[in-house]
């Protein structure tokens, strides 16, 4: 048997999975928390893979790693290679106004969008670095390479010494602000822009070229960010999105044409097949779901039994759930909204269907974007804590309007890193072919009425905000 082992160095913990290069099966695993808070060391990084590959028991016997990782972090390392600050991550939001006037300063979202892809919002790398230049010079100039915190650790496997063995891959790049999708080159102007001076980058590998042998002497996979990992891990195809409902929804789709949205609504980034991977965040996704059942008093089983006790459409009665303002539509100071309260909605059953449906019409909003850069929906692959519901899984292919799939919980990141360690090893076009047991399958007939509904409430709600 020959092993594979895939990392997800995320926001929370990092995760080790090893697995039958050839099958896909899972031999053992690992985890280990990363401390909390927007801006971290990346030698904790670095401690805390030590700690999830001792609890997986050791790397000694893997043939190929790759690492996934959360996207966007600024990692900042001088011509020594040693981290001059700690990294900025993603979640990190002072760099909002370098957004905003970066955004400005190139012509706007149309500029942008044509250049990388996407426009500049507080997530994004190119926004820190200028963060960084304004408000840290000293910081700045003494930065000589930028990376992502997936590119930083992939380099500490290989021995960390020398900057000329940086790498990443489309997916991570493309969620930096100054690598195109649509040309497969970084823009240098871009982040000359933001920063003030030039920077070394790591090197662009393709989807299965090494990246060299790790310091054990495994062979190292480009690794790539998290959400084209998931994909990666989840086997999707053109035309399939993957749907993530954590504490934020997430809505991408494989597609086979690079996207640019000049709203910035959706992000145009890459995959990790050598394909693109648009995607749409949303704020309000499994947090819906724990707040109605608090609301009602029950646990999450009992609030699916609800819902599913009730009719569709809930009986006129809907939720926005814009519970902590909303990105998707561009809502920020939004609040949630029930509308069509009468005598006959005014019981549990009805309030819990409403939250699941208007849980499920939010998501679509995100699907609709993503499906309007141009690829087809052909399914829905349903993850995250959120999919784990009963009514989600059930009501989501009536309201979503397409086949939806419900893989089992699992670490789709990190399996999407070990798949594409085993396709560096076996090379060749596509990767290996790895089941997912247990997968369900949910069929309904589209129930447009309930997104209907839910339109001219959401957008009443808009009115009112003026």
């Amino acid at each position: 048997m020959t092993l594979v082992a895939g990392v997800d160095t995320s926001t929370q913990a990092c995760k080790v999975v090893v697995r039958d290069a050839d099958s896909g099966v899972l031999v053992r695993e690992g985890r280990a928390p990363h401390p909390a808070g927007t801006e971290v060391d990346p030698a904790a990084w670095a401690a805390a893979l030590d700690r999830a590959v001792a609890q997986a028991g050791g790397l000694d016997d893997v043939a190929a790693i790759a690492v996934g990782g959360q996207q966007h972090g600024m990692v900042c390392l001088d011509e020594d290679g040693t981290v001059v600050r700690p990294a900025l991550l993603w979640n990190d939001t002072r760099s909002a106004q370098a957004a905003r006037d970066l955004t400005a300063e190139l012509g706007g979202g149309q500029a942008w969008a044509d250049a990388v892809g996407l426009v500049p919002v507080a997530s994004f790398t190119v926004t820190k670095l200028r963060w960084l230049a304004e408000h840290e010079p000293e910081s700045a100039a003494r930065t000589a390479a930028v990376c992502l915190p997936h590119d930083w650790l992939t380099w500490q496997l290989a021995g960390g010494a020398d900057l000329d063995r940086l790498v990443t891959d489309r997916g991570d790049a493309s969620g930096t602000g100054y690598w195109s999708p649509a040309t497969g080159a970084y823009r240098p102007d871009l982040l000359r822009r933001a920063l003030g001076h030039d920077a070394r980058v790591p090197r662009v590998l393709g989807p299965a070229e090494p990246a060299g042998p790790s310091a054990g002497g495994a062979v190292l996979g480009p690794g790539t960010g998290d959400n084209a990992a998931a994909a990666l891990g989840l086997a999707a195809e053109p035309g399939d999105v993957v749907c993530s409902i954590g504490t934020s929804g997430v809505v991408s789709i494989v597609s086979t044409t690079p996207a640019a949205d000049p709203t910035g609504t959706v992000a145009g980034f890459a995959d990790a097949t050598g394909h693109y991977l648009p995607l749409v965040a949303t704020l309000n996704a499994a947090r819906v779901l724990d707040a109605t059942a608090r609301l009602l008093g029950v646990d999450h089983a009992e609030l699916s039994r609800l819902a599913l006790s009730a009719p569709p459409g809930a009986g006129g009665l809907v939720l926005v759930p814009y519970l902590e303002g909303e990105r998707t539509p561009d809502r920020p100071h939004a609040t949630g909204a029930l509308h069509g309260l009468t005598l006959a909605t005014s019981d549990p059953a009805h309030l819990a269907r409403a939250a699941v449906e208007g849980l499920l019409c939010g998501l679509a909003d995100g699907l609709d974007a993503v499906a309007a850069v141009g690829t087809p929906v052909r399914r829905v692959l349903l993850v995250g804590g959120g999919a784990r519901s009963e009514a989600v899984r059930r009501l989501a292919p009536a309201v979503l309007g397409v086949p939806v799939l419900a893989p089992p919980p699992g670490e789709y990141v990190a399996d999407g890193a070990a798949r594409q360690a085993a396709w560096v090893l076996a090379g060749g076009e596509h990767p290996p072919q790895w089941a997912l047991p247990g997968t369900e399958v949910h069929e309904a007939d589209p129930v447009p009425q309930v997104r209907e509904r839910y339109a001219q409430v959401r957008d009443l709600t808009a009115e009112r905000l003026g």
